[in-house]
């Protein structure tokens, strides 16, 4: 609720607005029945038409009044509820932004995407008519019972039944629907994963031929959500007739029981018509503080989700006292004894790792699946903190830097190639947006990218769809490189994004990067022996630990690792060359 309520601050002045309005509006509302019982009482009775026409147009301008609060009312209500989603939203967008890798493993993308989608919509929807029903409702029903009280004491009674019937029938409601509300949101979390899983599964699914199956579960979970939404939808649809038959009840009663004092002279007929306008008002004012306490437990829930979110504190924080560079970086990269454990985990992933990657050389890591390579980039770009030991560039501690001016200084290409709706143009501009044409286009050659480019009508403006479904492995690969190379940083970051590349394109662009970025600092995380056989220094890891390290020729005779990697991908030919 603290969060909630932050980002409520800036309304409050159209929301004290919104209460006078409220209360203007229920005030209309409480003494119209008044105009009514002296128009019968004073002006019909009495046969005086000029009675009639006086309080006519005072009723009138009332009303006309009263449709101004209810609009006011209306409009401000809408600002506030749509204007507080809108910054909840920025907010955990915001937020989501900042965590770290950790972070993300405890949330599931599809659970992310509900919360700040469905779970927003709830809460805007809910706190929209608790504005419009919050004050009105005690107000109005106050009001209303007073009013019925003072014109028929001896009727109060009618009131009481009708308002306790209601109240019984809204509690049953309230047990049984309530529990339900949370069971439901968490259902449209498992539906939006599995249409999620289905869309970025759909070559997988199709190749194994389990359309059939994958449309069984997803059927199984939108039955479930389904019936599930049927039973609270069924039981919600008792309260409009419920609540009509009450108000009938009570105004039948209120009649029958009106006639017999207006028969004893002890009661007005204006008065009558009154006290039914009073009933109907204190039974519909019951009922919208009824829909309050059924509808804030469902709010409570998403409130609980949204919060969940922003009060989790990102593992990776810019520090209090930032450094800098006292000069221009040089990208010297270096590991000091470090370890890294993802949280809880028995075992570190990284031991003891120490090594110095220095401007104008490339650094190679190659090692089996899991040995550690994707994570040790991770610990330079502070995707992760290091467990022990320290990560420095040129001698400061990446810790001690702000995320924004450490990520300024390296261009990265992930182990996934991920592109975004666009062009080729936009996903290239994407590592610098004041790039000019003859730097896009020099990227994309260094990158091996014009060829393919150049075969799409419409070039750089060709467009992409999201993820890059729309292209090759290979050719979102290059396109990944491109991006990173306009950035024309100091450090540049490869995560095994040559894999998709063919023997020819990837020789062309190892020897295009050797002769263009001649000063810059290259670390490559590789697969295949060719495309690290020139590296300056090339790193062995296995089981999270640095085996072997050195240039090729001096690995095949040291490292027992590294020579079983280069005999299983190359001949007896080219390990002797």
């Amino acid at each position: 609720m603290r969060y909630f309520l932050k980002y409520f601050k800036p309304y409050l002045p159209a929301f004290i607005l919104l209460v006078f309005f409220v209360c203007g509006q229920g005030y209309v509302n409480l003494i119209l029945p008044d105009y009514t019982a002296k128009i019968v009482n004073d002006g019909i009775s009495q046969k005086k038409l000029d009675i009639v026409w006086s309080l006519g147009e005072q009723m009138l301008l009332v009303t006309i009044l009263g449709g101004l609060f209810s609009m006011g009312v209306s409009f401000l209500a809408a600002k506030i509820s749509v204007g507080h989603a809108r910054r909840l939203r920025e907010a955990i967008f915001s937020k989501v932004e900042s965590f770290s890798l950790d972070e993300f493993n405890n949330f599931s993308t599809s659970s992310l995407i509900t919360r700040a989608t469905n779970d927003i919509q709830q809460i805007q929807s809910v706190f929209y008519m608790l504005m419009r029903m919050t004050f009105l409702a005690p107000f109005m029903g106050i009001g209303a019972v007073i009013k019925a009280n003072h014109l028929a004491p001896s009727m109060f009674w009618i009131i009481l039944a009708a308002v306790g019937s209601l109240i019984v029938v809204m509690i049953i409601l309230f047990l049984v629907a309530v529990p339900k509300f949370t069971i439901i949101q968490k259902m449209v979390d498992k539906l939006g994963l599995q249409i999620q899983e289905m869309l970025v599964g759909v070559r997988v699914i199709r190749a194994y031929d389990k359309d059939r199956e994958q449309n069984k579960k997803f059927d199984g979970t939108n039955r479930e959500s389904t019936n599930l939404n049927i039973f609270v939808g069924r039981l919600m649809s008792i309260i409009q007739p419920g609540m009509t038959l009450i108000m009938g009840l009570a105004s039948v009663a209120v009649v029958w029981l009106g006639a017999y004092l207006i028969g004893a002279n002890k009661l007005n007929i204006g008065n009558v018509v009154a006290l039914i306008q009073y009933v109907i008002q204190t039974i519909f004012s019951f009922f919208m503080l009824s829909i309050i306490f059924i509808t804030i437990p469902r709010a409570a829930v998403s409130v609980k989700r949204i919060e969940e979110i922003l009060s989790t504190a990102p593992q990776i924080k810019d520090p209090v006292q930032p450094l800098s560079w006292a000069n221009k970086v040089k990208g010297i990269i270096e590991f000091k004894e470090v370890s890294f454990s993802y949280k809880g985990s028995e075992h570190p992933v990284l031991n003891n790792i120490s090594f110095v990657a220095r401007p104008g050389q490339t650094t190679a890591i190659i090692g089996s699946t899991g040995s550690g390579k994707s994570t040790l980039l991770s610990l330079i770009l502070r995707l992760y903190d290091v467990t022990v030991g320290s990560v420095t560039l040129d001698g400061v501690d990446v810790r001690q830097i702000t995320q924004h001016k450490l990520h300024e200084q390296i261009g990265y290409v992930p182990q996934k190639a991920s592109l975004f709706f666009g062009t080729i143009k936009s996903n290239i501009l994407y590592g610098d947006r004041q790039a000019k044409k003859g730097e896009i286009d020099q990227a994309a050659t260094i990158a091996q990218a014009t060829e393919f480019i150049e075969s799409n009508l419409a070039g750089l403006d060709h467009p992409i769809a999201q993820g890059g479904a729309n292209i090759s492995g290979g050719q979102k690969q290059r396109l990944s490189i491109a991006r990173a190379l306009i950035k024309k940083a100091p450090i540049f970051l490869f995560d095994d994004s040559f894999s998709a590349l063919d023997f020819q394109t990837d020789a062309a662009l190892r020897q295009a990067l050797k002769s263009q970025l001649k000063n810059a600092t290259i670390i490559i995380v590789a697969q295949r022996i060719s495309t690290i056989l020139q590296a300056d220094n090339i790193l062995v890891l296995e089981n999270g630990q640095i085996v072997g390290q050195g240039r090729h020729a001096d690995l095949l005779k040291t490292c027992r690792v590294y020579k079983e990697i280069a005999e299983s991908q190359l001949s007896a030919a080219e390990l002797n060359s």
